[in-house]
């Protein structure tokens, strides 16, 4: 499988892996979110999946279309935290060697859960992308496959939250979804203008980390600072698996900055009673941003996930 020949068909096939382990997240409509944006606005809660985060959608349907001989190998990759959980986790289960690289200083609750899931857990570097090429030389020495964060296996299976969306909410208007990686944004824009191409997909970085952003506008990859708390938007360079979707298919990418975020954050605990981390948040905070396009629109936001650290969310309530 390519990132040229993904189609609605490999999300279909992709179901299966997905849900022998996992059900459907929640869609919920939410009036106070409606009412502040002036719009029709539901939510995808895909923070309450068991690692707290999409990406465990991908590591499943990955772990399920390994040879015998890619399984004895073993996974190895790099993450700030939810993308490790979502490998770690269908190591477990599937009984695959897992090596995870994490930059120094991640958030120590995933990485507390990575090590839970039985992976063996290396810090290295300051951010992602040093963890990121140190693991791919440490892979291409020790024989593992390395895992990057926009494989083809992973944008079929994180796009199965999208055909939830479509299933029951088949009149949708706007998906709006936070780039990291972009692996969730791709998946996005591969089920909805398969399904029905009037459907806007638009995609949300941080300030502060935009190289995504950078590179969908110019149409070749690009680098950036990386200086965001928001740790799955958090990514110096670009991937070409999810950018060539994302070019052929996003209607819009938006940047928001950290203090949207973080409002974000606290309005959604107390419009919805949810918690989500700084790239959950980014849908909401750029829906307020474009209210005036989206209004009377119908509106999903995707909470990608919820593993905020308690201390970040004490910093983040002290701060505003």
């Amino acid at each position: 499988m390519s990132y040229a020949t993904l189609t609605l068909h490999d999300v279909l096939c992709a179901r299966p892996n997905v849900y022998r382990y996992l059900r459907p997240t929640p869609l919920y409509f939410y009036q106070g979110l409606s009412d502040l944006i002036g719009a029709q606005v539901w939510v995808k809660h895909e923070n309450h999946q068991p690692t707290g985060a999409f990406k465990v959608r991908g590591g499943f349907h990955l772990a399920a279309s390994l040879s015998p001989e890619e399984r004895r190998r073993g996974l190895a990759t790099a993450s700030t935290g939810n993308h490790g959980q979502s490998i770690a986790y269908a190591g477990q289960v599937y009984g695959i060697p897992v090596l995870i690289a994490m930059p120094e200083g991640a958030n120590p609750d995933k990485a507390a859960r990575i090590r839970a899931f039985g992976a063996r857990l290396v810090y290295y570097g300051p951010d992602y992308d040093t963890a990121r090429e140190w693991v791919m030389q440490e892979a291409a020495t020790q024989g593992y496959r390395y895992v990057g964060p926009a494989d083809p296996e992973l944008i079929a299976g994180v796009a199965t939250y999208s055909l939830e969306i479509l299933e029951e909410l088949p009149d949708v208007e706007v998906i709006i979804v936070p780039i990291g990686g972009g692996s969730g944004a791709a998946g996005a824009c591969l089920v909805a203008k398969a399904i029905r191409p009037a459907i806007q997909v638009i995609g949300v970085q941080a300030e502060k980390a935009p190289a995504a952003y950078l590179a969908w506008k110019s149409g070749k990859p690009a680098t950036a600072g990386m200086a965001t708390f928001a740790e799955g938007l958090a990514t110096r360079t670009t991937f070409e698996t999810s950018q060539a979707i994302l070019r052929r298919d996003l209607d819009d990418m938006i940047l928001v900055s950290e203090d949207a975020m973080k409002q974000a954050i606290v309005t959604y605990l107390r419009e919805t009673h949810n918690l989500a981390e700084g790239a959950g948040a980014a849908p909401l905070a750029a829906a307020i941003q474009i209210k005036e396009r989206l209004a009377g629109k119908k509106v999903v936001l995707v909470m990608s996930g919820g593993n905020l650290a308690l201390q970040q969310l004490r910093e983040i309530l002290q701060s505003l």
